[in-house]
């Protein structure tokens, strides 16, 4: 079952630093959970040059920064001063407790990245961040990025989930990568694709219930990152941001969506009316 979502309506704006976020447990029929299994949300983060997010403290979020455009400037007591860009990533595995800050210099361009939260297996594990260079991109084929600590991915976080992206050329089409026994989630970041005779377009998503066979064709230059995840997995939910406690309940959401769902029913109704309505005149 492919389980489309459309752009996210979970917008944070705080002046010059916007938040679309998206939520993988909400794309299910009847959501019980924002996550799904490991993947607990992704925010897609644009950020102003000259913008400066404080130092501010993460617990029990494994994050992961992916900056396919602009650069991401990470400031740390640890590990220092580091730089996140289209060939560099970073992994912050937070546990106990981690402090960080980021920012965009003036002179650097806008700034557009996602940041994945992911739910380790346990709470208060070591503090620890990865930041390194990225195996470099071949069109049109499946980067492994993230995987499970100790299975050989060049990152890794502390839960059952493998982390991929691709560009992929206009009229390109390939395979998802696959697991037995898990779950497949994508997002678009940009350009628009097929799946399933199903259309997403950038800031689109899709959620895939089994592990069977799945194709995506690019309708242009598209870019997209690829989860597989073990929706059964052991998992914590104290994370600060992934879990964060002003997450909407599951019952609310289904209820806003079913809502969502019969006003745009109504909207198309009064359209096809107003269309008959001119017809006839």
């Amino acid at each position: 079952m492919l389980l489309k979502g459309e752009r996210t309506f979970v917008v944070r704006d705080a002046g010059g630093f916007v938040a679309h976020v998206n939520m993988p447990g909400w794309l299910t029929p009847k959501p019980t959970d924002h996550g799904h299994g490991p993947l607990a949300m992704i925010a897609e983060s644009i950020l102003d040059p000259g913008r400066l997010i404080a130092m501010h403290e993460h617990r029990n979020d494994e994050i992961i920064s992916w900056v396919p455009e602009g650069v991401m400037r990470h400031d740390d007591k640890a590990a220092g001063r580091l730089v996140i860009d289209r060939d560099h990533l970073m992994v912050m595995n937070a546990g106990a407790s981690f402090w960080h800050s980021e920012e965009t210099l003036a002179s650097d361009p806008p700034l557009r990245m996602l940041q994945i939260l992911i739910r380790p297996h346990a709470i208060d594990l070591e503090p620890k961040v990865q930041h390194g260079p990225v195996p470099v991109a071949a069109a049109n084929t499946w980067r492994h990025l993230v995987g499970p600590e100790a299975e050989g991915a060049p990152f890794y976080v502390r839960s059952t989930i493998d982390v991929f992206d691709m560009r992929l050329d206009a009229g390109a089409r390939v395979e998802f990568p696959r697991k037995q026994g898990r779950d497949l989630y994508f997002y678009v970041f940009s350009g628009c694709v097929v799946v399933d005779k199903q259309t997403f377009a950038e800031g689109e998503q899709g959620l895939h219930l089994l592990d069977d066979k799945l194709e995506v064709e690019a309708q242009s230059a598209s870019m997209l990152v690829a989860f597989l995840l073990d929706p059964n997995a052991a998992i914590t939910r104290q994370g600060t941001v992934g879990d964060h406690k002003k997450i909407p309940p599951a019952i609310l959401i289904r209820a806003f969506l079913r809502w969502r769902k019969f006003r745009q029913m109504w909207r198309r109704h009064l359209s096809h009316r107003r269309s008959n309505t001119e017809k006839a005149i």
